[in-house]
């Protein structure tokens, strides 16, 4: 059975992405939000962030040719924007520290 022929997968692909989709509209608010909202979508962002790297994980170690590719059109892609899936994960979790200083900052 192929990598996206596991209903596990396909499942766990699609929550990650509607759970994306959902906190990126939220997002847009954020600036609106009182403290205690700031820290429940930073929390949230970060939990996000933690299965969208252990999922994409299980395609590096997959040896399905379909993960394989998948994980290759990322890098391309990133490789557009000049950086690495790694680098983007950092980022992501640079951003994310900025907002807790700022949070914080707001005590």
């Amino acid at each position: 059975m192929g990598f996206f022929d596991s209903e596990i997968v396909q499942h766990e692909a699609k929550q990650l992405f509607d759970d994306y989709q959902s906190l990126m509209r939220l997002g847009s608010d954020y600036g609106k939000f009182d403290r205690e909202g700031k820290k429940i979508y930073i929390d949230q962002m970060e939990a996000m962030m933690e299965r969208y790297r252990i999922f994409m994980k299980r395609f590096e170690l997959s040896e399905d040719f379909m993960a394989q590719m998948t994980v290759e059109q990322l890098k391309t892609q990133l490789n557009q924007f000049g950086v690495t899936p790694q680098q983007m994960f950092d980022q992501m979790q640079v951003t994310l520290e900025r907002m807790k200083t700022e949070l914080e900052k707001q005590s």
